[in-house]
């Protein structure tokens, strides 16, 4: 977002901060739901970060977005394009319009004081493919969910009057330190606590609470759709097929509730939070 909203956003931070995920999310839907970019609908993971590297005020979000996703109908998984999901001027575009209309629809007297100008410049966004499977996944999740403003392992000390760190330079790629007031370091910090109940990670589109019957049935689309192998034994592909059945026949996505059959509890723990895949009898399992 441009530096003009620093003000506002110090200001009406649970208001804008939450304005900001949401129109982030809602761009990336809307894109990837043209048939031009994707034309599915994928999970998204959004991350609030309010900080640069020398702890200045820099409010932006990071977005784990997956590389494909579910058509409406519940139907097909769609994978992206190689490397491209949308792009990146369209959707810098998009979320400073929805940002735009957010605000001049929740808080009229805020949006009258806010430049025109702020609208019309170019807001930065900016896509990169992230890698493959678990891994890549975990790697984002230590690297932007569980990170705050500075680390200890960034302080390299603390006088009776100062705080010394290092903070990485993003324009040269190199590592600086500085060294500043007491004071001024606990006022560099403190910003970037978020407003009491405010949620900073989010879950969108296909990873929603309320999309959890299409996850499942994306997942199943993607192993039977896109198979890592086609060389396993038969009885890994008769278990696919089975399951593609069941999930033509006992799912129900016409007016998009969901499975109709109720999940069963775990017999060990009583855990309701189960998917049910198939019934097998004990004499046919490999």
């Amino acid at each position: 977002m441009p530096s003009e909203l620093n003000d506002a956003f110090r200001r009406h931070q649970k208001l804008l901060y939450g304005l900001l995920m949401t129109a982030a999310a809602t761009a990336i839907k809307e894109l990837c739901a043209n048939k031009r970019h994707l034309g599915a609908m994928p999970g998204i993971l959004s991350v609030l970060h309010t900080w640069n590297g020398d702890l200045r005020f820099h409010p932006h979000v990071h977005m784990l977005v997956t590389a494909g996703g579910i058509t409406l109908d519940g139907k097909h998984f769609v994978p992206a394009r190689r490397r491209f999901l949308v792009p990146v001027h369209r959707l810098s575009r998009a979320i400073a319009g929805a940002v735009r209309h957010g605000l001049q629809k929740k808080n009229p007297e805020l949006f009258a004081t806010i430049p025109e100008s702020v609208w019309r410049r170019e807001w930065v966004s900016f896509c990169k493919h992230y890698g493959h499977g678990n891994d890549a996944v975990l790697t984002y999740l230590s690297r932007y969910v569980f990170r705050t403003a500075i680390s200890n392992a960034r302080i390299l000390g603390m006088d009776a009057t100062h705080v010394t760190f290092r903070y990485k330079d993003r324009t040269s790629n190199t590592w600086r330190t500085m060294r500043l007031p007491g004071l001024e370091f606990l006022r560099r910090f403190l910003q970037h606590v978020l407003p009491r109940g405010f949620h900073k990670v989010r879950y969108c589109g296909l990873w929603h609470h309320s999309k959890r019957h299409l996850a499942s049935r994306a997942w199943y689309l993607l192993v039977l759709e896109h198979p890592t192998s086609t060389s396993g034994p038969p009885k890994i592909a008769d278990l696919l097929e089975a399951l593609g059945q069941l999930a033509d026949s006992r799912d129900d996505f016409a007016d998009n509730q969901g499975p109709v059959r109720d999940n069963p509890c775990c017999p060990h723990c009583g855990s309701a939070r189960t998917t049910f895949i198939a019934d097998f009898h004990r004499s046919g399992v490999p």
